[in-house]
């Protein structure tokens, strides 16, 4: 067995973090690294966080080995350790992120790789999503963009007659499960805009503005 060793450093802690101890590979496991499978990527992430939207949306979308670890652990308050370590391509990339904040809207959106549409992680779409599952399944390009963490912005949006309906919705949230559904149906002009934005947390900017005529 051929040793790898992996030590990852806390910077700016107060607390006392140890080093992570020696990480022994087997010979297959060094075989999938050096061919690009990822190994040792995506673990402890989102652990141990009181409150609302922490923790979210950390360590995916990884390619290679030892990335996306330790990210959004250990928060207590809102919105917090959301959107870190994604979408990365190597070996020990985006780990130890957004760990042990204390308030809102701390330690987000750390230690990523964005993509040419600014997204990082996991099935995201829209423009500038971070995490996994965020921005996917919208009617237009202004609605289900921006979010931070899980499963943000989506569905917005469909299925409305008029071109001036449905715009601006589930764009810039934080957090877990926000901002998704709304401005759908609609068939009157200027009707179900600017719904389930900027949201810190989570199950906040749901259903709304749909089915107007």
């Amino acid at each position: 067995m051929r040793p790898i060793v992996l030590s990852i450093a806390v910077a700016g802690l107060s607390t006392a973090v140890a080093t992570a101890a020696p990480l022994k590979l087997d010979n297959s496991q060094l075989d999938q690294a050096a061919a690009g499978v990822a190994v040792y990527s995506g673990n402890g992430n989102g652990n141990g966080n009181i409150g609302t939207g922490n923790g979210n949306g950390n360590g995916n979308g990884n390619t290679g080995s030892l990335s996306g670890n330790i990210n959004g652990n250990f928060n207590v308050g809102v919105a917090n350790g959301n959107g870190n370590g994604n979408g990365n391509t190597g070996s020990v990339n985006g780990n130890v992120n957004g760990n042990f904040n204390v308030g809102v809207l701390n330690g987000n959106r750390n230690g990523n790789t964005y993509d040419a549409n600014g997204n990082a992680g996991f099935m995201n779409g829209g423009t500038n999503n971070v995490g996994a599952f965020n921005g996917n399944n919208n009617g237009g390009s202004t609605n289900g963009n921006g979010n931070t963490g899980a499963f943000n912005g989506n569905n917005n949006g469909n299925g409305n007659t008029s071109p001036t309906s449905g715009t601006y919705n589930g764009n810039g949230n934080t957090g877990a499960f926000n901002g998704n559904n709304n401005g759908n149906y609609n068939t009157s002009s200027f009707s179900g805009n600017y719904n389930g934005n900027n949201n810190a947390g989570a199950l906040s900017g749901n259903y709304n503005g749909n089915f107007n005529h």
